[in-house]
């Protein structure tokens, strides 16, 4: 098995390596098999393990989809619950290694090309399944931009904010739970009361504030720089930037709409309602 691994990461080494002379991405070889692998099995747990699971995990719930499109968003949600814990991971571990700080826009460290491989081949599916199963703009532009944006870091450039950017994926989780427990029927219960709470919090911090704030440092960084790149290099990173806070910025104001119109009566007790005889 170890063999074959071996000789499986020789051949995606050379395959690789037209890509990353001609675009000038440096370290994309030796991480190429990763991002190949990756784009593997998120294929396989979209096509093969959620549809298998879900109607043993949930029958009621997943008998009650009607359609092909409805049972792919299912299985979509799982690869993407798994793919935020992995990405968020990563993230994590890869800022303990960070070695960019002296140099955030040619910086590079391992961690950083192991974290990116998973990542754009994860994007890589995403953008192939939203094209193919087109529901929503959004997620197309998400999956291409991200997948070009990711790809990039490879030079080695901008590998510094990959790991920062990348905990987005944070909040990712309590959105696929939000999701879940519509499908459960238990929308408007206090178990997505509570989740939503969660879900909006974790987005405001991680997605907005520190997003936008990391996004002005990139900003900054790249116009820096910009003598040392090509103009339509430096002008696809930052409108791509752009895009991208833009998106979150209209998830989260969708998530607020969907989350008042849920929970138009409040599920936690108000004041009037206790009865002061019992409190005391």
């Amino acid at each position: 098995m170890d063999n074959l691994l071996r000789e499986a990461d020789v051949f995606f080494h050379a395959l690789s390596q037209p890509l990353a002379e001609t675009w000038g991405l440096r370290h994309l070889p030796e991480h190429f098999s990763t991002l190949v692998y990756t784009v593997v099995f998120y294929t396989f747990l979209h096509v093969i393990v959620a549809p298998y699971l879900s109607p043993i995990v949930a029958p009621v719930a997943y008998a009650k989809l009607k359609g092909s499109r409805s049972r792919n968003n299912w299985h979509i949600h799982l690869v993407s619950f798994v793919n935020a814990i992995a990405l968020s991971w990563l993230s994590y571990k890869s800022l303990f290694h960070d070695k960019t700080e002296a140099d955030k826009a040619f910086g590079w460290h391992e961690s950083i090309g192991t974290l990116d491989a998973v990542a754009v081949g994860y994007f890589i599916w995403e953008f192939v399944d939203a094209a193919y199963n087109y529901t929503d703009l959004g997620f197309v532009l998400h999956g291409l931009i991200c997948t070009v944006l990711y790809t990039l870091t490879f030079k080695p450039f901008m590998g510094y904010y990959s790991p920062r950017f990348l905990l987005w994926e944070l909040s990712t989780p309590f959105l696929n739970i939000h999701w879940l427990l519509d499908k459960l029927d238990l929308t408007g219960s206090i178990y997505q009361y509570v989740n939503g709470i969660l879900l909006l919090s974790v987005f405001f911090s991680v997605r907005i504030v520190y997003g936008l704030t990391m996004s002005f440092y990139f900003a900054q960084t790249l116009l820096e720089v910009r003598n040392q790149m090509s103009p339509l290099f430096v002008v696809t990173l930052f409108v791509g930037n752009i895009v991208l806070n833009g998106l979150n910025l209209f998830w989260f104001y969708k998530m607020i709409a969907t989350l008042r119109k849920r929970f138009q009566v409040d599920v936690a007790p108000k004041l009037t309602d206790v009865n002061p005889k019992k409190v005391q």
